[in-house]
Order: structure tokens, then sequence, then C-alpha cells
């Protein structure tokens, strides 16, 4: 285990070697201040790293993951991001991303395989399926109905992020952010535009 942890650390070490390398003021330059125009409220999954498939660099994506990117409203955690997101780093883009093949949609549709706390925190997609089942029925194969559920939880979750009071006052003051739902496709590292963006005009 701790070769495994030192092979780690030697990578890290050849990594900041290379950057410096080639932009010896690079650090310096993210040392100063974060000033990142994204928020990023995604999978933890390990195949969706936010800053890799959306080609930004560290500095310009403040990252929020958790376990089929469902939005709680009671979930302290992304309520404190998402505050300081807005209120203190000024983003002006919230990006919502769910991806197809999500491991968390597929535990949240086997009614009868127990995953533990697991099946607490994917309740919401459960309500969701049982909402849309008459649409999701309608889709024969099992991985496209999935895919499509887990289409419908990223509009689900940018409709209650765009309900909480942090994106109501920041929008009352006539400022952004602008509010987005995305979809990554594993297969392909495609992200797609689920058109359900939302801006202050259309909260009024």
């Amino acid at each position: 285990m701790a070769q495994v942890l030192e092979a780690l650390l030697e990578r890290n070490r050849e990594w900041s070697a290379q950057i410096r390398a080639e932009s010896p003021d690079y650090f310096d330059g993210l040392a100063e201040q974060q000033s990142p125009e994204f928020l990023w409220i995604g999978c933890s999954d390990s195949r969706v790293p936010a800053n890799v498939i959306s080609g930004l660099a560290p500095g310009e994506v403040f990252v929020h993951r958790n376990v089929a990117n469902v939005v709680h409203s009671s979930d302290m955690n992304l309520l404190s991001v998402l505050e300081f997101a807005v209120d203190t780093l000024k983003v002006r883009q919230i990006i919502v991303c769910g991806h197809y093949g999500c491991g968390g949609v597929r535990a949240a549709t086997e009614e009868d395989m127990p995953h533990g706390l697991a099946d607490h925190w994917l309740e919401p997609i459960r309500r969701l399926a049982k909402r849309h089942a008459h649409e999701l029925a309608r889709i024969e194969d099992d991985e496209m109905r999935r895919d499509r559920l887990a289409e419908l939880n990223v509009l689900e979750s940018v409709a209650r992020v765009a309900e909480t009071p942090i994106l109501r006052r920041a929008w009352a003051k006539g400022e952004f952010p602008l509010l987005h739902g995305l979809i990554y496709g594993i297969r392909d590292g495609v992200l797609r535009n689920l058109d359900c963006t939302i801006s202050g005009a259309d909260a009024r």
C-alpha cells in the first residue's frame, strides 16, 4: 500500500516539474486568487473529472461532486459550495452535469438489490422514475432507459438548484449566474446540452 501512495506522489512531482518547466509562473498565478467562471455540480464517478472533460484549467472551475449528481434541498455540503460560489466567487455559470452509464442511476433502478446508505441518497431518482414511468416504459432497451433517467435527473437537479434561496437572492439583485444542464457520454467523450438553461429573467 505504501508503494501505491509513493507512486502517486512521484507522479505528482513529475507533473509539477513538467508544469514549472513549461510555465515557470503557473503556480504563482494559481496561488494569488481563485476566480472561476464556472461552478460544476457533477457525479463522483472517477471517469467524469470536471476539468478534464470540459477542457478547463485549474482555477477556471469550482467543483462539487456526489453520487449521481443529486441535488438534495437538505444537503449542507452542496448548499455551502453553492453559496460560496455565488456570493463570494461570483461565478457566472453553474453547470449540473450527469453522464450516461451512471452507476448511481443504475442502483436507483435496482429495487431488489440493497445498496446501504446509497439507497437513501438515491431516493429522489427513484421518485423521478415513478413520475416518468409512462415515458420510460416506452424505452425497451434497459441501458437507453437508464440513460434517459440520467437526463431527467439532470433536469430535476437544475430545477432544484434554481429553487434555492441562494440563487433567488442573486437573481433578485439582477446578478448572474446562468444555470445549465449537461450530460456527458462516457463512450464518446462528448458533453451534450440538455437545453434547460435558466437565468434570473426566467425565474422572475
